[in-house]
């Protein structure tokens, strides 16, 4: 009889764990959803959780920050970046949700560049020019994945000589650290054996609302810069360094982002709203802000730090306002906005523009923070 019951307990114990359901993130995802393999290498969803309840979600592929959950005025933990809930979606987008971004983020005109009298032709995968290091770049690729402690997640990726025919083999570490004061930080660390160019950045796009599925027109921008650069009708830039007074491209004191967004103003009609390069006041200091967002409706704001020179300002001019993201939410056309630290936009063809070149024994270091406040 003994024998008996504990057979059927052992069954009941059996039936009761394969019944057992999957504990969800904050954000509703399951870490389930995000395994798979590609590329010979496998996907993951990784979940960091700081001492304040914050949790951010990241995959390795593409090294995409997936949700990033904030308090909002009446302390309600709030999503504030879209995505896709499953590695399905993500394998299957040509998008940039959230993903790491290089060898070269934004623009370089035609695909071309010549470094050491030697020219090379890239991809050529947007108005003919080159954009987010092509087709293949960082954004598609599985990164190496470490979890450090609840906090830290650490990526590397080994991009090799000849990817998308940048030169040299590029080692990279990236680690995002999710601190107690609910900033997301993004350090970038990089060497070459040969001359190349690097110009790495992350591309989340923020809605601060919490609602996924409206527009971010009403949501406040500033961005810390007297000048910025200025585009041609393909979005690359003039080489120009224009002052932003007396234009809608003055975001010194914080505006709506929908405030100018459709006037008859050039670089706004070429742009199809914001999708541009600020040159930064900040001198490089990591501890001045540089650029901060704000949703009246949720009282949440988003500030942003970096060592780099420029910030882009791009305000879903190009999203179609029929992709179907986390929860079977449809984004909405504008619905989000990007702050991507960076260098400018064609710098290996500008030759006023700061250097995105890399060389054997020298060090590559780029930082950002998204830092969550409310008001």
């Amino acid at each position: 009889m003994k024998k008996i019951c504990l057979a059927v307990m052992a069954i009941c114990t059996l039936f009761a764990c394969s019944e057992k359901k999957e504990e969800t993130t904050l954000s509703g995802l399951l870490q389930s959803d995000f395994v798979a393999t590609a590329d010979g290498k496998p996907a993951a969803l990784y979940v960091l959780k700081n001492a304040q309840g914050a949790e951010a979600c990241i995959t390795n592929y593409g090294g995409r920050l997936v949700s990033m959950m904030v308090p909002d005025k009446n302390g309600k933990m709030t999503d504030v970046v879209l995505g896709y809930d499953n590695i399905a979606d993500y394998l299957a987008s040509e998008g940039n949700y959230g993903a790491l971004i290089g060898r070269y983020g934004n623009r370089i005109q035609n695909g071309v560049f010549t470094l050491d009298e030697v020219t090379y032709q890239l991809p050529q995968n947007n108005n003919g020019h080159c954009l987010h290091g092509g087709p293949k770049g960082y954004h598609t690729q599985m990164w190496d994945a470490k979890q450090v402690d609840d906090q830290t997640l650490e990526l590397h990726y080994l991009s090799p000589d000849g990817e998308a025919n940048f030169p040299g083999n590029l080692d990279i570490h990236v680690t995002y650290k999710l601190t107690n004061d609910n900033a997301i930080s993004i350090s970038y660390a990089a060497t070459t054996d040969k001359a190349t160019l690097v110009n790495l950045t992350n591309h989340s796009y923020f809605n601060l609302s919490g609602k996924l599925d409206t527009n971010v027109l009403d949501q406040l921008i500033m961005i810390n810069a007297d000048t910025y650069t200025p585009v041609d009708e393909t979005l690359i830039p003039t080489g120009e360094l224009p002052s932003v007074e007396g234009t809608p491209m003055d975001l010194r004191q914080p505006i709506a982002i929908g405030a100018h967004i459709n006037d008859d103003f050039d670089q706004l009609v070429k742009g199809r709203g914001y999708d541009h390069n600020w040159v930064l006041n900040t001198n490089g200091d990591i501890h001045t802000l540089a650029a901060k967002a704000y949703s009246p409706a949720t009282g949440i704001a988003l500030e942003v730090y970096t060592n780099e020179p420029g910030i882009q300002l791009y305000s879903g001019n190009f999203m179609t306002g029929s992709d179907k993201g986390k929860h079977s939410v449809v984004y909405a056309h504008r619905g989000a906005f990007c702050l991507e630290t960076q260098h400018y936009p064609d710098s290996p063809n500008q030759t006023n523009f700061p250097s995105t070149v890399l060389r054997p024994g020298e060090k590559y270091f780029s930082q950002c923070i998204y830092k969550f406040t409310v008001e």
